[in-house]
């Protein structure tokens, strides 16, 4: 059964799913959205440490795992998508746990220096595509220019869900995806009536 207000993955699921009903928009956002998550990670290992452990986690070099701003952008992504479903979520946020250790990793390899650059070139390399995703192939702006946090927040949970649904037919509850779609459709239809009411 769905949930309401802040937790509602319909809601949420629907409004994104809106900005990203073309087969080959949701195969370029699922290849770009985690790639720009995680480059977001790598630039942000170099913020300083909120919190300072007095333990080491054994299997990383002293100084490695930073609990700083990374850590927490991952923490928050990981707790909202296991309030939205347990199964599903539960998976997202172990990816943006391994996202911020494999981010942080990296990181320190490549020192601050050429972690901009690599992150610079990735999110432009990213954002393009998704950009043309959405000029060439749905004909519809992004979700981020309605909703900017609404949108950064479910495009990870987003293709994860799809890519859940499309492989295994996964659904957070029965009817789930039925739902959605009516939702997503009628959406649709109405975004199309306001261009239409525009242009005439």
């Amino acid at each position: 059964m769905g949930r309401t207000g802040l937790f509602d993955l319909e809601r949420h699921f629907a409004f994104y799913g809106a900005y990203h009903s073309n087969p080959i928009n949701i195969v370029i956002h699922m290849i770009f959205v985690w790639p720009i998550f995680f480059t977001s990670l790598v630039f942000l290992y170099f913020t300083p440490a909120l919190y300072t452990p007095s333990f080491q986690i054994g299997l990383f070099p002293s100084g490695l795992l930073v609990l700083n701003f990374g850590f927490l952008l991952a923490l928050i992504y990981g707790l909202f998508y296991v309030a939205f479903d347990k199964k599903a979520g539960s998976l997202a946020a172990l990816l943006c746990f391994f996202c911020w250790v494999g981010a942080s990793l990296l990181a320190s390899r490549l020192g601050y220096s050429l972690a901009w650059k690599v992150v610079l070139a990735a999110q432009l390399i990213c954002w393009t595509g998704q950009f043309i995703g959405h000029g060439v192939f749905e004909r519809r702006a992004p979700a981020l220019l309605d909703n900017l946090l609404q949108a950064f927040l479910m495009a990870p949970f987003f293709v994860l869900l799809e890519a859940l649904q499309s492989i295994f037919g996964y659904e957070p509850y029965p009817g789930f995806h039925s739902t959605v779609k009516a939702k997503v459709d009628k959406e649709i239809q109405e975004w199309k009536i306001k261009k239409q009411k525009k242009i005439s």
